[in-house]
């Protein structure tokens, strides 16, 4: 599957980091409109690549709390025709501070439209693990940096091992986030990663590339990610 990216190449200030334009897009009131345009334009694109490739969309605490948002995937997904299990949509634990209660009706209601509903960066937000018995994930994400220092710290390559088998508890799949080299490709499979994510297997690239690699035979995208 693939994961959309926004990038911001403006004219005068060049490349614009999400960091930088999603809180001000937040503050503005604008992140309604440009999260709404980003689920279309996912759904669109994934509409042309084989059934198989899933695509996910990360989706603001501040979207998780306007009450059209499941309209806007409906929306979404009518349109470009395809099945609302091929989107998987990304939250963090910053959803569940404060009130929470509309967020994860949100959530248990996007759930029930089928699409599937992951926890991304896991472990570098909110503390309380209280929250999961509060909503259904299918999949949890570890996050990049978690997966960097357990080349080095033993105590980390804990850590991870603790939140696989809670995921397991959960009935979660566990996606590893931020895999740039073989060596923690193999460490985070053999820790008992699901899935593995990173620029091991491919760089943030445009939609014609990502199509060009979405239909390419299975053993060229081995071999390109190898």
């Amino acid at each position: 599957g693939f994961e959309a990216l926004l990038r911001w190449n403006h004219p005068q200030r060049g490349f614009v980091s999400p960091a930088i334009f999603i809180p001000l897009a937040e503050e503005s009131g604008l992140i309604g409109d440009i999260g709404a345009w980003a689920l279309r334009t996912a759904c669109r694109d994934a509409a042309t690549w084989p059934s198989n490739i899933t695509v996910a969309v990360n989706l603001s605490a501040l979207q998780l709390n306007m009450r059209d948002l499941v309209g806007t995937v409906r929306q979404a997904l009518n349109k470009a025709r395809i099945p609302a299990s091929r989107l998987e949509l990304e939250v963090t634990e910053s959803i569940f501070l404060g009130d929470s209660s509309i967020a994860l009706e949100i959530l248990n209601q996007l759930r029930e439209l089928g699409a599937r509903i992951a926890l991304d960066d896991f472990g570098t937000g909110y503390s309380s693990l209280g929250y999961l018995n509060k909503t259904e994930f299918h999949k949890l994400k570890i996050d990049g940096s978690f997966v960097r220092a357990a080349a080095t710290d033993k105590e980390m390559v804990a850590i991870i091992q603790a939140v696989i088998a809670l995921a397991r508890c959960f009935h979660m799949i566990v996606t590893a986030e931020g895999v740039e080299s073989v060596e923690d490709y193999e460490r985070m499979r053999d820790l008992g990663c699901d899935l593995i994510q990173g620029y091991l297997f491919g760089r943030p690239v445009p939609y014609d590339k990502a199509t060009e690699f979405a239909r390419a035979p299975e053993s060229t995208v081995l071999k390109a990610a190898a």
